[in-house]
């Protein structure tokens, strides 16, 4: 009996399977539909995709990082590429704050990020996503650098820094309907600067 059970434990140990972990984010995200982000809970999950606890917290460490992954698969923001730093990024801002404020994807996140503020276990989880969305951000930069719009010598990672700032200022104090002139504005000091030319 004990080799049997340590046979089907292989299936679903510390490396993933596919099919398994889509169920099981598959099933975190009906829970999230059925009971909101106040009734998620890694046990409703483990019994709706019928897994074991110990098997999601070794993929996920934490209920922030499982929701992050549901968000991550259900987030759909287009990044333009138009040609031009300034349409992209402000394209990319008005898409960004659409998804938040317009789905069902966006309201986790803004629940994540409130959950963030008294939660370790949250607050690393977005440290870790935010990551790898600033490398994400950073190739507009990059794409406007090889177009020779952006100087060879600007750190990308610093410039997708400053759009995630603005765009965070924004989700954090619940004004995601700026309209474009605004964030037109914020974009040209972002890639123009505000030093005066003499």
């Amino acid at each position: 009996m004990g080799e049997v059970a340590a046979r089907g434990r292989k299936s679903i140990g510390a490396k993933r399977n596919p099919e398994s972990a889509d169920a099981i984010v598959e099933a975190a995200e009906a829970v999230l539909r059925e009971a909101g982000y106040a009734g998620f809970s890694i046990e409703a999950v483990a019994r709706r995709a019928r897994a074991g606890k110990p098997t999601i917290y070794r993929w996920w460490p934490s209920k922030a990082a499982l929701l992050i992954e549901v968000y991550q698969r259900q987030k759909h923001v287009e990044t333009p590429d138009t040609g031009n730093v300034e349409d992209d990024l402000a394209g990319f801002l008005r898409n960004l704050f659409a998804h938040w404020r317009d789905t069902p994807s966006g309201n986790v996140f803004r629940s994540l990020i409130a959950e963030a503020q008294s939660d370790e276990t949250a607050a690393a989880a977005l440290a870790e996503y935010s990551k790898g969305r600033r490398s994400h951000t950073g190739l507009m930069i990059e794409r406007a650098k090889a177009r020779g719009e952006v100087a060879a010598n600007v750190d990308t990672g610093i410039v997708a820094d400053l759009v995630a700032a603005y765009a965070w200022r924004h989700l954090l104090s619940n004004r995601l309907d700026e309209d474009e002139a605004a964030i037109r504005a914020a974009v040209r000091y972002v890639v123009r600067g505000i030093a005066r030319v003499p």
